[in-house]
């Protein structure tokens, strides 16, 4: 509760936002509140070759209170660019109590392997979540396609995760493939484990910036 009775995230706290339809969520940090229209910081150096949001992009922002997780419904209405990037979104709807934990995605450069059918590729992920991932990988054979599955390992500091995933998205370059998977089948534990590697990368991030 900021201001006016509006439900909002504080300012200088933490927020999700959310994509709906495109299983994107990015970490920001509140900087200000100004009636409903809240001005957010992104971590989105992981996304530097796309456009994440634009203006009238519909998005769900959620925070943390002491007592519970809150939802809205918002929509983007400006995208400022230039040394710090800030996005201004205006709450459309009122908060929610949602027991649904936002998947946070940040960049986590790890070493990571793709089981291609018969052929085992190996690269490294461009960022993570523990819904799923961007791998970077040097391609051999027939590219995969949307809808195909994979098998992967992905070496965090901790030890290995190895899921199933989906494929999403292929993007390529010469011989260099982008893949954007959906994890499938990935445990509570291995989550957890994933979206503490998120929170340190996000951590790591922004005392860069602020240096």
């Amino acid at each position: 509760m900021s201001q006016s009775g509006i439900d909002a995230p504080a300012v200088d706290g933490e927020a999700q936002v959310s994509l709906p339809g495109r299983g994107v969520t990015v970490s920001s940090r509140v900087e200000s509140l100004d009636g409903d229209v809240l001005a957010l910081r992104p971590s989105v150096s992981d996304f530097v070759d796309q456009t994440v949001v634009m203006v009238g992009s519909p998005v769900e922002v959620s925070w943390q209170r002491p007592e519970d997780q809150r939802t809205a419904p918002a929509e983007v209405v400006a995208v400022d660019t230039g040394a710090a990037l800030r996005w201004r979104l205006r709450l459309t709807g009122p908060a929610e109590v949602t027991q649904r934990r936002a998947a946070v995605r940040g960049r986590v450069v790890v070493p990571a392997e793709v089981g291609v059918g018969s052929l085992e590729l190996k690269g490294e992920t461009s960022d993570l979540s523990e819904f799923g991932a961007r791998i970077a990988l040097d391609g051999f054979g027939i590219q995969p396609e949307p809808g195909d599955p994979l098998d992967l390992r992905i070496s965090l500091e901790d030890g290995d995760v190895l899921v199933t995933g989906e494929v999403i998205r292929v993007a390529s370059r010469g011989a260099r493939w982008s893949l954007s998977i959906r994890f499938l089948d990935v445990t509570e534990k291995d989550q957890d484990r994933i979206r503490r590697r998120v929170f340190q990368a996000l951590r790591e991030e922004r005392a860069r910036l602020n240096d």
